[in-house]
């Protein structure tokens, strides 16, 4: 991933557009109108051999004739002749390129590929309408308008969703900070344009039009990393399979399955919406709205109170509230005593709120005074249909000064027409997000819940293990080998039993016998009655389709004849299958127990994936299944498990005891736990998976292997916590843990903090002594670690383990240099520790490729100054009147 000279792409001081032209309805001609007419104010210029002139203004026949070299370049000529422009503006000094041209062929588009990879030179495109930063005045477009400044980025993968949008949001009165048109993305992709947007000072949210990715860990990283500073919104095509269909021949990619994108996008901690207006519903309620919007916060975005001065609307905002799985919050008795207190005796007592038609002002203000007071009130609604008793813009207007109190979980919805605008542009002009109707306040209500969801899932950072047994591994990978030395990929259900139970996950005993219906009924009467029998084929994976399985067989003549009978069903339907025998196994008596499913499989672009739900030989016609993505940890495994409907079975109901959770979270990370331990499983299938307040046990499963393996950690698209780079060292006598920090340190990382003293912050500034922000020890402590090295020395277990000190090292997306800061505990320096933190994050570095390590350290910080010295590092030269030195280190 890079964002080398991307900078000369979004802002360049000069611009050049090759095949400029005054001729319509050309590209060339309107890329050209749009800079030269527009308010950009940087050098303008343009080559083309059959012009003098354009506009008053000089053109040449080559670019090797242009006065000056161009920052950026836009290039609107044939697919034959970009290699060569490439080639040229590199060699020139040009940093960035927009190829506008399409028709591109696979021999094209590498050598345009290598020409730039020679001068480091960008590329947006080929096949892409250009860009626009309004800011600038820059629009490098064909577009047929410009766009509106403000604070929202759009990245889009298709051109003509680009000029819709532009179109659609300039009549909303809708401005951007940068809108980008990705087109084929053959260089500059979504993570480069993730990366770059994320540390961009004018935008506040990040829009996404998704149809596919390529580099899906590079993806990954990069939106964990925005979805971490700003809201990150996507639109993702190709939910239905004739939509992955168009959009694979739209982009020539490879389609992720549907449900696997929506599981990235979750972990990631974005929000996928349904609909391009759903995008600025979302953007607006997310950049104004601040009760429980992000993790931490208390507030229950998952419920509602309702505020409405007519019970028509409060009805509706009921009903939408229900189909969104939206609670209304109920009304605490002090908080009924406070309403009845001054509001008419029809008020309708409960939630919603219904303050009746006739309120005047004041009633408005008491009643949201009232509500604010308690916090469990969750998200409140305020819906107000206009009267002649008082003008809504008075009630907007008193409103005001507890609308915009901290935190913020106020949304709005002035229901009417051109009367209500000023009301509407009150609440607008303070931030407070305002909708047309109670459905769509609803509606964005919903997706801030899902909104923090995903949120927190962003904050968990397991490691590959986490099962709480070990996984008898030697086992697991002497069955794989047996079987793939055998010629094969399936195992048997026998051999599928045993690499569970190796790997930790219970299993119903199994016997194993000869296609013998005798020797069957033999080991039958060993196990005891009743008994479940199985046929055992590698040509048959799916039993139940030829009847392969017959339960409850109570006699040795039951089984018999049950064997002999599958017998000869296999022949007539399944003639060419040959047949190893049976399986007998004892019948599993759990009357109350839920049919799971857990499974997994290699997803063709993001890798592993497990996947729980509802199970039982109606598994594809039920559909009740979410997937996710590994290593999970038993947050994100109950996560998984919440979003399917036998959830809320596995609770109990009636007379039938709740199942034991812990014991089906515990199955989902010994799963992840295997699949990141063994690269050879392509497949897992456990269904069904029983589980019951007695625990879990699997009846039966399907495991598929690969000689190539496909799996394991290294394939996951989230990098797991590196649990191998913890390690304990000996300091002055007592055990210290050297670990990469995780999320969960954010206390004890507080703690930390708070006993530094001041020079040291003013040594080392991580953040402002007096208001240690949640968000910034959020920073701290949620560590992409592909991205980003910090590692934390702790002495002390469990609640008793605290933080010594820190290094961390922030790595630049193009992996050349990583900048560093480290902080030892005030009444712990000159012990030495820092030195051996530093030791080991140089360590990491080199093994991570990383070319130099680089720092800035105040000049009369001597302690580090020396420290540095004794590590390789040199000294830059401060500038004349700077009080700090720049020092680096060579890695290589």
């Amino acid at each position: 991933m890079s964002i080398r000279n991307l900078d000369s792409l979004f802002d360049p001081a000069s611009v050049v557009v090759i095949g400029a032209s005054d001729r319509p309805a050309r590209v060339g001609s309107t890329v050209w109108h749009n800079l030269r007419h527009g308010s950009y104010g940087g050098t303008l210029m343009a080559v083309n051999p059959k012009y003098r002139q354009l506009d008053d203004l000089p053109v040449v026949a080559r670019v090797q004739d242009l006065p000056t070299t161009p920052e950026l370049a836009v290039i609107c000529t044939p697919p034959a002749t970009v290699p060569g422009l490439i080639d040229d503006l590199g060699a020139m000094g040009t940093r960035a390129a927009i190829v506008m041209t399409a028709g591109f062929t696979p021999a094209h588009k590498q050598a345009m590929l290598d020409a730039a990879r020679r001068h480091l030179l960008r590329i947006l495109g080929p096949n892409c309408l250009g860009l626009l930063a309004p800011h600038i005045g820059l629009n490098a477009s064909f577009s047929h308008v410009p766009a509106t400044a403000g604070s929202l980025a759009f990245v889009s993968q298709s051109g003509a969703l680009v000029t819709a949008m532009l179109d659609w949001a300039r009549g909303r009165g809708i401005g951007f900070s940068h809108f980008v048109s990705l087109g084929e993305h053959a260089d500059v992709d979504f993570g480069d344009m993730l990366d770059w947007l994320a540390s961009d000072a004018r935008t506040r949210a990040i829009l996404l039009y998704i149809e596919s990715i390529e580099a899906p860990r590079k993806f990954m990283s990069a939106a964990r990393a925005a979805a971490r500073n700003k809201p990150v919104l996507v639109v993702k095509a190709g939910r239905s399979a004739q939509g992955q269909q168009a959009a694979a021949s739209h982009t020539g990619a490879l389609a992720s399955a549907d449900i696997v994108f929506d599981a990235a996008i979750r972990r990631a901690g974005m929000l996928r919406v349904d609909t391009l207006q759903d995008l600025f519903v979302a953007a607006e309620a997310l950049a104004h709205y601040r009760g429980g919007s992000t993790p931490g916060d208390t507030a229950p975005l998952d419920r509602l109170t309702l505020l409405t001065n007519g019970g028509g609307a409060g009805v509706m905002a009921a009903d939408a509230a229900a189909a969104a799985g939206l609670d209304l919050a109920p009304l605490p008795p002090a908080t009924m005593a406070a309403l009845d207190a001054f509001l008419p005796a029809n008020w309708s007592h409960g939630n919603p709120v219904d303050i009746i038609g006739d309120a005047p002002v004041e009633r408005y203000v008491q009643t949201l005074q009232a509500l604010q007071a308690d916090p469990d009130t969750g998200t409140l609604l305020f819906m107000h249909a206009p009267t002649a008793i008082v003008p809504s813009a008075d009630i907007a207007r008193a409103l005001l000064p507890l609308a915009g109190a901290e935190p913020r979980r106020l949304v709005s919805c002035w229901l009417g027409g051109p009367g209500l605008d000023e009301a509407r542009q009150v609440f607008q002009a303070a931030g407070i997000p305002s909708y047309d109707t109670p459905e769509q306040a609803v509606h964005a209500c919903a997706m801030l819940a899902t909104y923090r969801r995903n949120q927190e899932l962003l904050l968990q950072a397991p490691p590959a293990r986490t099962a709480r047994a070990e996984p008898d591994l030697a086992r697991v990978r002497e069955i794989i080998a047996a079987v793939l030395g055998n010629g094969r990929e399936m195992l048997t259900e026998p051999e599928a039993k045993a690499l569970l139970q190796a790997a930790g996950i219970p299993v119903a005993a199994t016997e194993v016998v000869g296609p013998d219906a005798a020797e069957a009924a033999a080991a039958a009467r060993a196990i005891g009655w009743p008994v479940v029998l199985k046929i055992l084929s590698h040509d048959i994976s799916h039993k139940s389709d030829v009847g392969g399985v017959v339960l409850q067989l109570e006699s040795e003549a039951e089984v018999r004849q049950a064997a002999e009978a599958m017998l000869g069903r296999v022949r007539r339907l399944r003639p060419q299958a040959v047949v190893q025998g049976f399986t007998v196994q004892a019948m599993v008596r759990r009357p109350q127990a839920l049919e799971l499913i857990v499974g997994s499989h290699v997803d063709p672009l993001f890798g592993p994936v497990i996947l729980f739900g509802q199970g039982g030989t109606a598994v594809e016609v039920v559909a009740d299944r979410a997937v996710a993505l590994p290593p999970l940890n038993e947050p994100l495994a109950e996560a998984l498990i919440e979003r399917t409907r036998i959830a809320r079975l596995l609770a109990g109901w009636r007379d039938v005891p709740a199942a034991d959770r812990g014991a089906v979270v515990q199955a989902l990370t010994t799963l992840s736990q295997l699949l990141a331990d063994e690269p050879r499983i392509a497949e897992i299938d456990i269904n069904p998976l029983l589980a019951d307040a007695r625990g879990v046990i699997a009846l039966d499963a399907r495991v598929r292997v690969s000689a190539a393996a496909p799996g394991g950690a290294a394939h996951f698209a989230i990098r797991p916590y590196p649990s191998a780079q913890v390690e304990t060292v000996d300091w002055h006598g007592r055990p210290t843990v050297l670990r990469p920090i995780r999320p969960e340190d954010e206390a004890q990382h507080r703690a930390f903090l708070e006993r530094l003293e001041p020079i040291d912050i003013r040594m080392r500034i991580f953040y402002s002594r007096r208001n240690i922000e949640r968000t910034e020890l959020a920073r701290l402590t949620q560590v992409d670690y592909e991205r980003e090295l910090a590692y934390i020395a702790t002495q002390g277990e469990g609640a008793q383990e605290e933080t010594l000190a820190v290094a961390r090292a922030a790595i630049d997306p193009d992996n050349v240099d990583a900048e560093f800061g480290i902080i030892v505990r005030s009444d712990l320096k000159g012990g030495g520790l820092g030195e051996v933190l530093m030791h080991k994050l140089i360590r990491h570095l080199k093994e991570h490729g990383t070319r130099r390590l680089v720092g800035t350290v105040l000049t009369d910080n001597r302690r580090m100054l020396e420290l540095a010295r004794t590590l390789g590092f040199e000294s830059m030269p401060p500038e004349a009147g700077e009080d700090s030195v720049r020092i680096v280190l060579s890695l290589a």
